[in-house]
């Protein structure tokens, strides 16, 4: 069960497999560079994983795993696989989580997307923790992502009633909102169950909706 898919700086491409409770890092051709984790064997030691939702990169190579569904951690690894550290466990106190559902960051801090506690906790690249952005708008929080130009892409999904708060929230590093993207449904530009985002190099925007069964891409305005 792949959960979450990211390209690196170099344009590896890396899975996490809740299932399999296991990280591959593929070549941007397919080719296998790298596994973390035991085959189908959950664990919460420096080797094993248990459901892990996300990993980020890196530029120098190093990576980061949410490990959410099971073990409410966040683990680093240095390039080649090796241990580093980690931080986290079950709870509602300042970096405690309750299923770090996903996870990025900037040159300088590391963000995890806190579902279960409906916030995004911030912390530095050692996992000491910073700040935390929570409260409305947030509701249901799946995934968050940092653009080119700082900003953070929050998405969240929402029942079919009132109020509507399905769409990706566009904000300032402060976690200030600047604006709500689209809403509940199935039209363009609309969600049903919204799961997911990516930011490409050139600033547009891709989400991924589970009930929907569709990727939609998004393009800022830009005036004339």
């Amino acid at each position: 069960m792949p959960h979450s898919i990211t390209v690196d700086s170099r344009d590896n491409v890396w899975v996490a497999d809740v299932a399999l409770h296991q990280v591959f890092k593929f070549s941007h051709d397919g080719k296998l560079l790298l596994t973390v984790g035991e085959r189908a064997v959950a664990g919460d030691d420096p080797s094993h994983f248990n459901q892990p939702s996300d990993v980020a990169i890196a530029n120098d190579g190093s990576f980061y795993v949410s490990d959410g569904y099971g073990n409410n951690r966040i683990v680093k690894f240095d390039a080649n696989g090796k241990f580093l550290l980690q931080w986290g466990n079950k709870g509602k106190a300042a970096g405690q989580f309750d299923l770090p559902h996903a996870l990025t960051f900037d040159q300088d801090r590391v963000y995890v997307l806190d579902r279960g506690n409906r916030r995004v906790q911030i912390f530095d690249r050692d996992g000491r923790y910073i700040t935390e952005w929570k409260g409305p708008p947030f509701a249901s929080l799946q995934d968050v992502k940092i653009g080119r130009d700082g900003l953070a892409f929050v998405v969240q999904m929402g029942p079919a009633k009132l109020p509507d708060v399905s769409g990706v929230l566009v904000m300032r590093a402060d976690g200030s909102l600047i604006e709500r993207v689209g809403r509940f449904g199935n039209y363009d530009g609309q969600f049903l169950d919204l799961h997911w985002v990516a930011v490409a190099k050139s600033g547009a925007v891709y989400t991924a909706d589970f009930e929907g069964k569709r990727v939609q891409k998004f393009v800022r305005a830009t005036s004339r």
